[in-house]
């Protein structure tokens, strides 16, 4: 049910249809962001691995600093989400603005430090002379869209927090399909002339991605923009700005250390399996995005769907809503742990087709299926925690056990090889998604909410 602005209302009406029709929209958006990798590794896969294993550890930097971009697009979720179910319309359009004034500022100062020291990023990856080469190039390029990157997290954070998550998907399907007409011509030319190679796959990622900003900036100062075409820029006011970085925080550093864990364990699995260990962990890493990015889209939908219920009292049916999530993603999590078991080398055959890579590839996702359900697990338990404005407790669980990877994986792999590298990435996930729900349990189930005062939260 819409209200005014725009809004979306989730605190009445029938749980399990809302909670799809607003989790659709964004597991879509991911496996769009995620198909912009995916498109880039499958063009540049016919390069080489030399190319693939530039362009996927470059992915692991930018996944690095774009994930700062979660805490102005996770602040404007729960406060924008809570507002409108307090009926606050107005508290959310000052959260609205103060979440792009930020994401602005944020996206700038990232893209700049980012351009002036990417030598010393790239070194850190001991990457062969060739492949530190075409990195360097690549990130320069895609360095100049980072701004337009940040916003992009904040806009989609802003229609998600009012109910509206298909306006992202559609944006971002229009990026994406821009990105696929563009790479095979930026990278191969046309009959060869004007090729380009990973230049030409940046050059196509930056453009795609400046385009999607420019459609969300025309839809919300159009006619019909959501909250009143609220101001994109203003005056930061210390209680709004602290409210967001206290839920944004810790989302952004939870998301920042595990890039930054997956940036140290590249560099472990190039020690112990060359280019060929980093092509597996990054390539590996965008396929199991169908794990990630469907179990993402459903947690973002339920925080934003326990945010209004939460806001509105409406206790007993953010608790129907996380059972609900759960027993949907279950079904995918079998099917997914069971392809990845037994069809792991053929699934890495689609995006890369050199035997050595395959063989690599299908072992990483042979050993990193026995984690998919507990990944499942714990990312929809932190959208119930993030909803009720709990960022804090699923951020600790999840950076204390990714950063136990390192230790078992410098642990595991003399005796195990690159494969060690590979089970200390299963266990730790393994263990998230037990502590999670568990703290969860016994933390929100177990002390009454019906007893938090939403007024007096913040």
């Amino acid at each position: 049910m819409d209200t005014q602005g725009g809004v979306r209302n989730l605190t009445e009406g029938k749980i399990f249809g809302q909670l799809t029709r607003l989790a659709a929209p964004i597991m879509a958006t991911g496996f769009v962001q995620m198909a912009y990798t995916l498109v880039d590794m499958a063009w540049i896969g016919h390069l080489g691995s030399r190319e693939m294993a530039a362009v996927g550890t470059m992915g692991i930097i930018l996944w690095l600093v774009s994930s700062v971009a979660f805490l102005t697009k996770a602040g404007a979720e729960i406060t924008i989400a809570q507002s409108v179910g307090s009926q606050r319309l107005d508290r959310a359009a000052v959260y609205a603005s103060h979440t792009v004034s930020i994401s602005l500022i944020m996206g700038l100062f990232v893209s700049i430090a980012l351009i002036l020291f990417a030598d010393p990023v790239i070194d850190l990856f001991k990457l062969e002379v060739e492949v530190a080469e075409i990195a360097h190039e690549y990130l320069q390029i895609v360095c100049i869209a980072l701004p337009s990157v940040f916003l992009v997290f904040t806009f989609s954070g802003i229609y998600n927090g009012i109910g509206r998550s298909s306006v992202p998907f559609y944006f971002l399907t229009v990026g994406l399909v821009c990105n696929m007409l563009l790479d095979p011509v930026m990278i191969f030319g046309i009959n060869g002339a004007g090729a380009m190679g990973t230049k030409g796959a940046a050059i196509a990622t930056a453009f795609s991605q400046i385009l999607v900003m420019i459609l969300f900036i025309v839809k919300m100062r159009g006619k019909n923009g959501i909250l009143k075409r609220f101001p994109f820029f203003v005056r930061l006011k210390k209680s709004y700005t602290l409210t967001i970085l206290k839920l944004g925080f810790p989302i952004a550093a939870m998301n920042c250390l595990f890039a930054g864990i997956n940036f140290y364990m590249a560099r472990i699995a190039s020690i112990y399996g060359g280019h060929l260990g980093v092509m597996s962990q990054t390539t590996g890493s965008q396929i199991e995005g169908i794990t990630w990015n469907t179990s993402q889209g459903f947690s973002t939908a339920l925080a934003t769907f326990v945010a209004q219920n939460y806001a509105a009292g409406k206790i007993s049916r953010t608790f129907k809503a996380y059972r609900y999530t759960l027993m949907l993603l279950f079904s995918l999590g079998v099917a997914v742990t069971l392809s990845f078991l037994f069809f792991g080398k053929e699934i890495f055959s689609l995006f890369i087709p050199e035997t050595d890579a395959v063989e690599a590839g299908g072992s990483y996702l042979n050993i990193i299926a026995y984690c998919q359900l507990f990944m499942m697990l714990e990312i929809t338990t932190m959208g119930i925690w993030n909803g009720y404005g709990k960022t804090l407790p699923p951020a600790t669980v999840s950076i204390i056990f990714n950063l136990a990877r390192i230790p078992l994986a410098l642990a595991l792999a003399p005796e195990m090889g690159i494969n060690g590298v590979w089970m200390a990435i299963t266990i730790s996930a393994v263990i998230k998604g037990i502590v999670s729900p568990v703290w969860f349990h016994f933390k929100i189930r177990k002390n009454s909410p019906e007893n938090i005062s939403y007024r007096n939260h913040y």
